[in-house]
């Protein structure tokens, strides 16, 4: 059974929140306050942290920094309120493996939680989410330089869709909703159409793929998104 830590400062979230994660099979530690939230992860050493963003004094972002910067590889979802798509890239480039914005679906919360867990943090070093590089077999991503590499030689890409690459290696096996691609990658509401994600992945196949009508990296769920096949490294 996995140890979740769940951090906000919302008596009314973690009373109603910590329940359900129970009933949802999971082993739960509740924190109100970022200090706290350290020693918790240092002394109950947990599975995955739910970590929300605005709390008075230690927020969790400043948690989210302290932890990666001094080694932690616990995974990390954020929760805010807050939904502007700088402010989800600067978490996600600090650490966080994953984002939700409030007020959320709880069930929406345990699939993130669960698909967190099946990817698992590395033993050391970075997790998939704070990498600078991703590597997928002949496939490399550099983030810092927003460059593709395949087999060693640099294909071109438009940035919109490095991103989404990058995103989707950084979340290996799990399928992703159209919709959350335009809120994680382009920061756009779900309102806009989702032929925009279709229009980048087609993008990628014809990059990245040998055969970009029967695609083996980037592959299509049908009814629910996007999935990215086999094994991803960071570094």
């Amino acid at each position: 059974m996995s140890t979740i830590l769940l951090v906000d400062d919302e008596t009314a979230i973690t009373d109603n929140l910590q329940p359900f994660l129970v009933r949802s099979g999971f082993e739960v530690v509740v924190a109100g306050d970022g200090d706290t939230a350290l020693a918790r992860i240092a002394d109950a050493a947990p599975d995955l942290v739910v970590l929300d963003v605005l709390m008075p004094g230690r927020d969790g972002r400043s948690v989210l920094r302290e932890v990666r910067q001094s080694g932690g590889t616990v995974p990390i979802i954020l929760l805010t309120q807050i939904g502007e798509s700088g402010e989800r890239a600067m978490a996600l480039e600090e650490g966080a493996d994953d984002y939700l914005n409030k007020p959320f679906d709880p069930h929406e919360l345990v699939a993130r939680i669960r698909a967190v867990l099946r990817r698992g943090a590395p033993p050391s070093g970075p997790s998939l989410a704070g990498a600078d590089r991703l590597r997928s077999g002949r496939l490399v991503v550099d983030r810092t330089s927003q460059r593709v590499l395949r087999d060693g030689a640099e294909v071109v890409l438009t940035p919109r869709a490095t991103t989404l690459l990058a995103y989707l290696m950084s979340h290996p096996g799990e399928t992703v909703s159209r919709e959350r691609l335009l809120e994680e990658v382009w920061g756009w509401s779900f309102h806009t159409s989702t032929r925009t994600v279709d229009t980048r992945v087609a993008e990628l196949r014809r990059v990245v793929e040998v055969d970009s009508a029967d695609p083996q990296l980037v592959v299509t769920v049908p009814g629910e998104g996007y999935r990215f096949v086999g094994p991803v490294e960071a570094g």
